[in-house]
């Protein structure tokens, strides 16, 4: 588990947050008229749901799975983001294809979120102290066993983590990467809530039901970038 989210109050907040956020995008593909719609909404709360998950380390055994939907959606984002303008029920215009990239990097995100997490969590179990070398030492026939070399018996702790999961070493230094999609999703969420808070001109019922869906989308948009962001932020520790 994330170090912060040993912090009940900070994992509890969290987890109402993405859940919140997750129920709302449920009952949006459950009101969506179009079948594309209830499919980007649904995938939206699975990926809640899954980082809520990852927040209190449940479904250890269904890790594979998540990583599979979520890189997944990511793809189907993706391929309606760079859809053929004809397709009119995908991702059309210039600002529907930005919104479309946005979210296939935030699901290729918590999918490698998942990764990174998992693949830590491996190295530090292989590299975990089994107490083999804090064994007494022994005193056989006069022999100081303690004083024996032991280095055809010793194995460094890369090597330790290199040989159980070769993914391990591939994200030892993750650091850096959590950092700059720390920084990325920050910048998001700062995007996001500015123009959540930014004042728009009403000129009719229309005008203003759009509105209202657009500050609803731009607030849901800021929770999730903002949450992404410090969930990355905690990596780098």
């Amino acid at each position: 588990m994330i170090l912060v989210f040993e912090i009940p109050a900070v994992s509890w907040a969290l987890t109402a947050v993405l859940s919140a956020a997750g129920a709302y995008h449920l009952y949006l593909a459950a009101r969506a008229r179009q079948a594309t719609d209830r499919i980007n909404e649904a995938l939206h709360a699975l990926m809640h749901a899954a980082m809520a998950a990852m927040i209190w380390n449940l479904a250890p055994a269904a890790l594979l799975a998540q990583i599979g939907v979520l890189a997944a959606a990511a793809l189907w984002f993706t391929l309606q983001a760079i859809a053929r303008p004809e397709y009119k029920l995908l991702c059309t215009g210039t600002q529907g294809r930005i919104t479309c990239a946005y979210h296939a990097a935030t699901m290729a995100a918590a999918a490698l979120m998942l990764t990174i997490m998992n693949t830590t969590s491996a190295g530090n179990t292989a590299t975990g102290n089994t107490g083999a070398g804090n064994m007494p030492q022994m005193n056989m026939g006069g022999m100081d066993m303690g004083s024996m070399p032991m280095n055809h018996h010793t194995t460094t702790p890369a090597a330790a983590t290199s040989t159980a999961n070769p993914l391990t070493a591939l994200f030892a230094h993750q650091s850096a990467p959590a950092l700059i999609l720390a920084i990325l999703f920050g910048t998001a969420a700062i995007t996001f809530t500015t123009l959540l808070l930014r004042r728009q001109p009403t000129t009719g019922h229309g005008t203003h039901h759009n509105k209202h869906n657009n500050r609803t989308k731009h607030a849901l948009e800021a929770t999730g970038a903002a949450t992404m962001a410090l969930m990355f932020a905690t990596m780098t520790a």
